[in-house]
């Protein structure tokens, strides 16, 4: 079988799709007979497992540096060529449409992943009435695929009150491996300059928007000492503070994972995710979490292994921050491993995705090991 990934969110490294797509690559080369292609604007063609092609595009402002597909013809003839037997399209563009032109013409079958959500991240920019409207693109677009993927289920039920009736929940996973507690270091405060007793956030991710920052921001000043911040990442410039520490984003797993194990407590005060694969990680360190009751996060956070604020509320945000302290940190940061690690490593994960491909093919599945175990079902 070749599959065919298409999206231009994927840029070898970094973002929730880039590590999906390179642990799918990974896993496949390692267990099954699969042949698979990326293509993507964000790369230089060449390699092997996976082989990367690139799709000429443009750049466009306000989608954090990725590029933007010249056109529909442009993939749709690099598709062609590779001859796929089943092709994945990661964002709802023109990767999209160039996938169901093949589908269409030459019947390849073809899945989309809803990684982003569109009208979340229209509205506030554009309106309500754009949001509508992006609403009915979507429902045009995605009935048309073989099947729709979404990492959470309110994803899911998103997609079904826009008119996607069939759409399936699917998460993402981690390398329980890579982030583990074992990778935690005792120097970290030293190194920040910060006393024994600090109590050490986190916070991994873009800066953006949609993240509310801000929010975080106020919510540990309100705290006062001896609560401190790490914020690993970039983008928006935010403000500065002697209780908050910037340090770029790690590319490198392990030195992410590095960071994240040597702290106490991993804060999202985003609620908009369709998913929050750096939640998963830090609870793979054995980090708690707090985060809020919106978005794909909340899934992933149960009264085991972390606390749930109020979406867009410093006081709760700082609330559950505090109550999180008042709790015995080793013993939710442990029930995060456990929950992390075998429910949603990639071992779990990509089997139920392999899955999904041959039940869309109508084969029965001889690439690919059986996981041992699904803890989310449809």
């Amino acid at each position: 079988m070749h599959l065919v990934d298409i999206t231009m969110f994927y840029a070898a490294e970094g973002n929730g799709v880039s590590t999906y797509l390179n642990a799918k690559a990974r896993w496949l080369a390692r267990n099954s007979r699969v042949r698979h292609t990326i293509l993507s604007p964000n790369v230089d063609s060449g390699g092997d497992a996976p082989a990367l092609v690139r799709v000429p595009a443009f750049a466009l402002p306000g989608i954090n540096g990725f590029r933007m597909p010249t056109s529909v013809r442009a993939p749709a003839r690099l598709l062609r060529q590779a001859k796929p037997d089943l092709i994945e399209a990661g964002d709802a563009g023109h990767s999209a449409w160039a996938a169901l032109q093949l589908r269409r013409r030459l019947g390849v079958p073809a899945i989309a992943f809803y990684h982003s959500d569109l009208p979340r991240l229209v509205g506030p920019r554009f309106g309500h009435t754009a949001e509508g409207v992006t609403c009915k693109y979507l429902s045009h677009l995605y009935r048309q695929f073989d099947l729709v993927l979404a990492p959470s289920r309110v994803m899911v039920e998103q997609l079904h009150a826009m008119g996607v009736p069939d759409a399936c929940h699917q998460p993402l996973g981690i390398d329980s491996s890579v982030f583990h507690p074992a990778r935690r270091v005792e120097t970290l405060r030293a190194h920040l300059r910060l006393p024994d007793n600090a109590r050490l956030l986190v916070y991994a991710g873009r800066f953006t928007a949609e993240k509310k920052l801000p929010l975080l921001i106020d919510a540990v000043r309100k705290l006062g000492r001896p609560y401190h911040l790490l914020m690993i990442g970039g983008g928006l410039e935010l403000p500065r503070y002697p209780q908050i520490t910037y340090v770029p984003f790690k590319r490198n797993q392990r030195h992410l994972a590095r960071l994240l194990a040597s702290c106490d407590v991993l804060v999202h005060p985003g609620d908009r995710e369709t998913f929050g694969l750096i939640v998963l990680e830090a609870m793979a360190c054995g980090l708690p979490v707090v985060a809020t009751s919106g978005g794909g996060v909340a899934e992933l956070v149960d009264e085991h292994t972390g606390l749930l604020a109020e979406p867009n509320c410093v006081d709760s945000l700082a609330g559950a921050i505090e109550a999180a302290y008042a709790r015995d940190l080793g013993t939710m940061g442990a029930n995060a491993r456990r929950k992390a690690a075998e429910c949603y490593d990639w071992n779990q994960i990509l089997p139920q995705v392999m899955r999904r491909y041959h039940a869309v093919l109508g084969t029965r599945g001889q690439d690919e090991p059986g996981a041992r175990s699904i803890c989310v079902t449809d």
